[in-house]
C-alpha cells in the first residue's frame, strides 16, 4: 500500500499495523502531557462510537496520570447529538462527528468551544494476498470482482462508504457484483477477510479493530472521492461541566501528542499533525 502523507510516523503505523509503533510513541508522548491535581473528580465523556478504541486507552492514561476518573459513552453519534440538540440529555464533554453537529451545540450554548481531534480515511481492502489482484477502486468496475457493500449500515458509516463508490464512478457495478448488501460495516467486512468478497470500502479505523489485525491488504482510495461531512471529529467542552477546569484540562490532553497518539494507532489522522493541520484548513473545523 502507499501512502505519502506526513504527520505522527503514519507510513510506520500502516506498515506495522499500529500497536507495536503506537506504543513506543504513546510512551513517548506522556512525558510531556497535561494532567494531574483532579483526584477524586469524575468527568462525564460521550463521542461518537467510531472513537471508542481510541479514548478507551487514552481515557485510561489521563486517569492515570490526572488521578481523576471519566465516565465514557461512545455510540452511534446521530443519537447522542439528536439527544443534545433537542433533548434533555447532558454530558460534560463532547466529540461529535460532523462538524455542522458541533456548531448547533455551539450556536445554541451548549456546547461551550470545541476545536479539531482527528480525521477519518476511506481505503479499499482486500482479504490477504489480494487474489482479485485489485490496484484501484477503479477495478471494482470488473466483472470478476464480488463486492461487499452495506449501504443500511449505521449512518454516517453506510451512507457515506456509498458516497465513496458513487464520486469514483463505480457504485452501479459495485452494488450490483455485491455478495450481499450489508446493514453492519464493522460485521460485514469479516467476509472479505475470510475471501468471500474480494473487497469493500471501509474507514481505516475498521482495518485497526482486534478482530481485523492483519486481516487485510489496504489500498488507498483518493481524497476526492471522500464525502466531505463524516470526516472531521471535533471535540469541546459542554455548559454542564461541573469543573470546567478540568473539562478543559482532559481536552487539552486529548489533544496533546500523548492523547492523539491513540487516535493515529486507531486508524485516523490526528488533528495534532502535518497533515491534520492541512485537514483542518481544507474543512474550515475553526470555533467561530
Amino acid at each position: 500500500m502507499s501512502d505519502n502523507r506526513s504527520g505522527m510516523n503514519r507510513r510506520g503505523f500502516l506498515k506495522a499495523g499500529g500497536t507495536a509503533l503506537a506504543a513506543t510513541l504513546v510512551a513517548q508522548a506522556a512525558k510531556a502531557a497535561p494532567g494531574g491535581g483532579f483526584a477524586g473528580q469524575s468527568l462525564q465523556v460521550w463521542s461518537c462510537g467510531g472513537l471508542a478504541e481510541a479514548f478507551m486507552p487514552a481515557n485510561a492514561m489521563y486517569e492515570q496520570q490526572s488521578g481523576g476518573s471519566i465516565s465514557y459513552t461512545g455510540a452511534f453519534a446521530g443519537a447522542l447529538g439528536k439527544s443534545l440538540l433537542g433533548g434533555n440529555a447532558q454530558t460534560e464533554v463532547f466529540a461529535p462527528r460532523v462538524l455542522d453537529l458541533a456548531k448547533k451545540l455551539k450556536a445554541q450554548g451548549k456546547m461551550l468551544s470545541f476545536q479539531p481531534l482527528c480525521y477519518t480515511r476511506y481505503v479499499l481492502v482486500t482479504p490477504k494476498g489480494n487474489p482479485a489482484n485489485i490496484t484501484s477502486i477503479q477495478d471494482l468496475k470488473r466483472s470478476d470482482v464480488k463486492t461487499l457493500c452495506s449501504p443500511d449500515s449505521s449512518p454516517p458509516g453506510g451512507q457515506a462508504a456509498m458516497g465513496v463508490l458513487k464520486k469514483s464512478g463505480v457504485l452501479e457495478q459495485a452494488k450490483a457484483q455485491s455478495i450481499y448488501l450489508g446493514s453492519c460495516v464493522q460485521h460485514d467486512v469479516a467476509d472479505v477477510a475470510s475471501g468471500k468478497a474480494h473487497a469493500a470500502v471501509v474507514e481505516l479505523r475498521v482495518t485497526r479493530l482486534p478482530r481485523y489485525k492483519d486481516a487485510f491488504e489496504i489500498i488507498d482510495i483518493p481524497e476526492e472521492f471522500f464525502p466531505a461531512p463524516p470526516i472531521p471529529f471535533t471535540i469541546g467542552v459542554m455548559k454542564w461541566a461541573k469543573d470546567q477546569e478540568y473539562a478543559r484540562n482532559f481536552v487539552e490532553f486529548i489533544t496533546s501528542d500523548a492523547g492523539q497518539a491513540h487516535f493515529e494507532a486507531a486508524g485516523f489522522v490526528p488533528a495534532r499533525s502535518e497533515e491534520g493541520e492541512r485537514l483542518t484548513h481544507k474543512y474550515g473545523v475553526v470555533d467561530a
